[in-house]
């Protein structure tokens, strides 16, 4: 029965996107996103699907969505799923992450809506030393 499938709710993990930097100069055209292990043991098979959805100027705007997999990411590690460019910040940028975790499988989405990847919402991003915005 339903009640007998336990629930695992997603802790510890986080996407962040930050403006690229390069020899110290940080790019204003395009950010990296970044997945965060914040846990104190590896996670595996993890699976990203990325997808940008939104209006523009009265016009709907969809992105090819893309697929990236992991084999492992270590214990409070940082990995660079994609590159971003700016001109996506006008639409929703999702990220739907699944992994598995001492033996049960996780998922959880992540939605980064439109205009909320802006200098104002910035907050320290940990593992990379570096300002940009992140969900938990």
């Amino acid at each position: 029965m339903k009640k007998d499938i336990p629930e695992y709710k997603v802790e510890q993990l986080a996407i962040a996107i930050a403006p690229r930097v390069e020899n110290g100069i940080e790019d204003k055209e395009m950010w990296d996103v970044w997945v965060i292990n914040l846990k104190d043991d590896p996670i595996e098979n993890v699976l990203i699907n990325s997808r940008g959805y939104g209006e523009v100027e009265g016009e709907q705007m969809k992105t090819t969505v893309l697929r990236h997999f992991f084999n492992e990411i270590g214990p409070q590690q940082a990995h660079l799923i994609e590159p971003i460019q700016t001109k996506l910040f006008d639409i929703a940028n999702e990220y739907w992450v699944s992994f598995t975790f001492d033996g049960y499988m996780y998922d959880k989405k992540y939605v980064f809506v439109r205009g909320s990847i802006t200098e104002e919402n910035f907050t320290r991003i940990p593992l990379l030393d570096r300002q940009g915005v992140m969900i938990r």
